[in-house]
């Protein structure tokens, strides 16, 4: 019974073999004639670091980078963790993520000095420092034009405000004018009113005047009656004495 187990396991793996055999061919047929989605179909058929390695480089040839990275990840193998490690520089080089190359390409030469390792290695420094200092001038340059933006900006803001105070202080002059103008009308209106009153007072005066210049004077007989009586009361009075000629005039002798 074992025997049987035993033959039964081992036709198995020799059909596992036979395919894996089988597949590994038409990938490297595939890779070879560069038809990288084809080989990396196959490859992923068989199950073991080797495969996985071939498959990820296939991605990689296909420009499906951020793939070809999760299946180097995957690698264990320590005799291929080098080549891994250089493969995931350069994949992490495609896809801009310039940190995580270098890592990658300083953890391989880690393991082993490599003349292509160190110049991707050398290559990515350099380009990261070119990037820094580009950066660096163009956070510059953004900061300047920041800066007279909001120079202009406040310039425009100071201008827009000086109008609308300008605008605000017209019409407060505009106001005050018109307060003013109605000020001087009103004491025209009243300087007016008091010549009126003025002048009203004036004529009334004449008018008393005028009247008591039209009232009859005092006759003589009248005048020496009023004489009598009051020298009579022992008045003394300024008024002129009556000549003799006077009294013919009279029609009625006191």
């Amino acid at each position: 019974m074992r025997f049987l187990i035993t033959i039964f396991s081992l036709v198995i793996v020799l059909n596992a073999s036979i395919l894996d055999f089988t597949y590994l061919n038409k990938a490297k047929e595939a890779y070879n004639k560069k038809d990288y989605k084809t080989a990396s179909k196959y490859y992923s058929k068989v199950s073991n670091d080797e495969a996985k390695f071939d498959q990820a480089n296939s991605l990689y040839k296909a420009k499906d980078y951020k793939n070809a990275i999760k299946l180097y990840d995957q690698i264990q193998d320590k005799n291929l963790q080098f080549k891994k490690l250089h493969n995931l520089g350069n994949s992490y080089a495609h896809i801009g993520k310039i940190d995580q190359a270098i890592k990658s390409y300083k953890s391989a030469l880690k393991i082993k000095e490599d003349k292509d390792t160190k110049y991707n290695l050398k290559l990515l420094e350099q380009q990261k420092k070119k990037n820094q200092k580009n950066n660096k001038n163009k956070k510059n340059k953004q900061n300047q034009k920041n800066k007279k933006n909001n120079k202009k900006n406040n310039k425009n803001k100071q201008d827009k405000n000086n109008k609308n105070n300008k605008k605000k202080n017209n019409k407060q002059n505009k106001n005050k004018d018109s307060k003013n103008n109605k000020k001087k009308q009103d004491k025209k209106q009243q300087s007016k009113q008091q010549k009126d009153k003025k002048k009203k007072k004036e004529n009334k005066n004449k008018q008393k005047i005028a009247k008591a210049k039209k009232q009859p004077p005092i006759s003589n007989m009248e005048e020496r009656k009023w004489q009598k009586l009051l020298n009579q009361k022992g008045i003394k009075t300024l008024m002129l004495p009556i000549s003799k000629g006077d009294k013919q005039n009279e029609t009625k002798p006191w």
